[in-house]
């Protein structure tokens, strides 16, 4: 299987399955830090020294989920964001979820 951040979001059907368990299980720990909040839900904090910090690496994010078509919930503070990914469409998780995740995790991160 192809590293996923080297893989790009395609578009999912709506009639399409979310991801079964034993799926998820092989995906999470591929994306460190993430961690599946229910059967529908990965999410991850990252935490920053300070606001100038945390908005910059938002709007790095902003600028991958753009481009990838993809997405995520975002909660925004002075020096934390909280993310959380989840395919609406299929009413759990799928692997644009992982692979946004991932390239998430390729940012220059340090809390």
């Amino acid at each position: 299987m192809r590293d996923l951040v080297e893989q790009r979001c395609a578009p999912i059907a709506r009639d399409a399955p979310p991801l079964d368990e034993s799926s998820i299980n092989e995906l999470l720990p591929q994306v460190d830090g993430w961690e599946k909040r229910d059967d529908h839900t990965i999410q991850r904090t990252f935490k920053f020294k300070d606001y100038y910090q945390t908005i910059s690496f938002v709007n790095a994010v902003a600028w991958i989920v753009l481009h990838e078509d993809h997405h995520p919930d975002m909660l925004v503070s002075y020096n934390k964001c909280d993310i959380s990914f989840s395919t609406h469409s299929v009413g759990g998780l799928s692997i644009n979820d992982f692979i946004c995740a991932a390239k998430i995790n390729a940012l220059p991160y340090e809390s």
